[in-house]
């Protein structure tokens, strides 16, 4: 698989205008779905170069190089925020309630 060499001589025509629509766009994401868009966007107008991409549109090149390897993988990693956190449903956190109300219910039906 062979990647383009791209310099940041040669970056996008976009006009100043166009990089606020994508960067505005981004900002409006979250995780999977905006590395998603930032991968998508850099392949389109930066052949792929994470570098260029944070110079061009501010993205950071972490970001958006874990976005083509999501992309190029179809893996999406998730944080340890994004897979640890929440609240645990009620019938997890008080499992012998939730079956004596299960055969309660069964009981009636």
């Amino acid at each position: 698989m062979g990647m383009q060499h791209v310099t940041l001589q040669s970056r996008p025509s976009l006009t100043p205008s166009q990089i606020a629509d994508l960067r505005l766009a981004a900002s409006k994401l979250t995780g999977p779905e905006r590395r998603s868009f930032e991968a998508a966007m850099t392949w389109k107008y930066c052949a792929g170069n994470p570098l260029m991409a944070e110079a061009v549109f501010g993205w950071g090149r972490q970001t958006v190089a874990l976005g083509l390897a999501e992309s190029r993988s179809g893996i999406i990693c998730l944080g340890a925020q994004a897979a640890f956190s929440g609240r645990k449903r009620w019938e997890e956190q008080h499992p012998q309630v939730a079956q004596a109300l299960r055969q309660l219910a069964d009981a009636h039906a």
